[in-house]
């Protein structure tokens, strides 16, 4: 009986994470017109120090245990938001990538399918990292250091610099990462 209720919230967990995934697919069509109208700026160092374990153990170290726990948590809901924060540009930038695709210049098509590949990677990353980050929250002692979502950010930043290059020369997308 309890194997069979973990299997199916095992099942509806990934369910829920392609579901999360897809999401990234059907947002509007105005993204496409002004991708940097949607797309949020994102302090990547700043998201490295609020997962930093260094920084973890000086605050640790320098506080008594409840105001570190208080504080911790506080970090870990703001690193949360820059995690969600990436997984929403992830998911406009697989938009703009997916009509890349479909070009019929081959630089542009694989670029743009290196910023599909870069960007769902980053999606399911973020995915990972919230659950972490949560449980960073109720276990302030836990050691949780998402930095894969950072690394990936900034490679898909990389590939969205050179697809936009590529198709959108003058817009300038890459300038509001």
């Amino acid at each position: 009986m309890t194997t069979t209720i973990i299997i199916v919230v095992i099942a509806s967990l990934a369910l829920l994470c392609l579901l999360w995934l897809a999401k990234g697919r059907t947002l509007s069509a105005s993204v496409l017109d002004n991708p940097t109208a949607h797309i949020r700026a994102l302090d990547v160092e700043a998201f490295r120090n609020l997962v930093d374990p260094d920084e973890e153990e000086f605050l640790r170290s320098q506080l008594p245990p409840a105001a570190f726990r208080r504080i911790q948590r506080e970090r870990l809901r703001a690193a949360v938001e820059y995690v969600s924060c990436a997984a929403q540009n992830a998911a406009i930038l697989l938009r703009l990538a997916d009509a890349g695709r479909r070009s019929t210049d081959p630089a542009t098509a694989e670029a743009a399918e290196k910023l599909v590949d870069n960007a769902i990677r980053l999606r399911l990353y973020a995915f990972h990292a919230m659950a972490r980050l949560y449980l960073g929250m109720i276990l302030p002692g836990a050691r949780i250091y998402p930095v894969r979502v950072a690394e990936s950010y900034e490679q898909m930043t990389r590939q969205v610099v050179l697809l936009g290059c590529l198709q959108y020369p003058t817009r300038g997308i890459a300038a509001a990462l």
